[in-house]
């Protein structure tokens, strides 16, 4: 099985786990399965070493995500949100600052889960094909792009995420603040970069340029971005 292959199908199944129609734009939306559940990762604790160590998956997908999705499961237990699936919970609670609880924990569980599938062991280089096109014509060249990208990742002050999406038609880097999710917006994710300090400071310290570009050159997946843009 290849790595693009393993790399989808595994996000699929971990999305499903959580909820059906977890990505965007996807044909149906199903009734998930309470409680949600924590995803398995796609690859061993120490297999993106050594830009990301397994100390830090340690921490970041056994405690931090875990977390999110205790904590929503908590939040929504015995409410309308029970028996929604994930991204039903994000669009129904976004910008409502009484939900804001749960749309914080709900994001965060579907971001971290896009986040790992995002990656991959030897990742990085170029993508390939129609993604590679589009992103020259967007921005001008792929190194604009790479520069584009880590800019984003760095210029977010405090928490968030920094992300590669499609908008009518065109590529686009985005930033969000915290647990926000382009979605929200109508935007269709295609990879992120996770810019919270657990996602490096164990690593990098206060070196968030060094994890950002680090990750760019050597573990994005190109061919989980490229499917997710071809996903209608």
């Amino acid at each position: 099985m290849t790595d693009s292959v393993f790399s989808r199908r595994h996000f699929l199944a971990a999305s499903s786990a959580i909820a059906a129609g977890v990505l965007v734009g996807s044909p149906a939306i199903a009734r998930a399965a309470n409680p949600h559940t924590l995803p398995p990762l796609p690859y061993g604790d120490s297999a993106l070493e050594p830009v990301i160590s397994a100390k830090t998956i340690g921490f970041h997908y056994g405690k931090h995500h875990k977390a999110y999705v205790d904590n929503l499961n908590k939040l929504i237990a015995g409410t309308d949100m029970a028996d929604m699936n994930l991204e039903q919970v994000i669009l129904a609670t976004a910008g409502k600052a009484d939900k804001a609880g749960v749309f914080n924990n709900a994001a965060q569980v579907w971001n971290h889960t896009f986040y790992w599938a995002g990656m991959k062991p030897s990742g990085g280089g170029k993508p390939a094909g129609m993604l590679l096109d589009k992103i020259e014509s967007s921005f001008g060249g792929f190194d604009a792009f790479k520069k584009e990208l880590a800019a984003a990742s760095m210029g977010q002050f405090g928490s968030g995420w920094a992300w590669l999406v499609e908008e009518a038609g065109k590529l686009k880097v985005v930033k969000t603040g915290n647990a926000d999710n382009p979605m929200t917006k109508g935007m269709k994710p295609l990879l992120t970069i996770d810019v919270w300090e657990h996602a490096y400071y164990l690593d990098y310290q206060n070196r968030r340029g060094d994890y950002v570009n680090a990750v760019i050159d050597k573990l994005i997946n190109w061919d989980f971005a490229a499917e997710n843009l071809a996903k209608g």
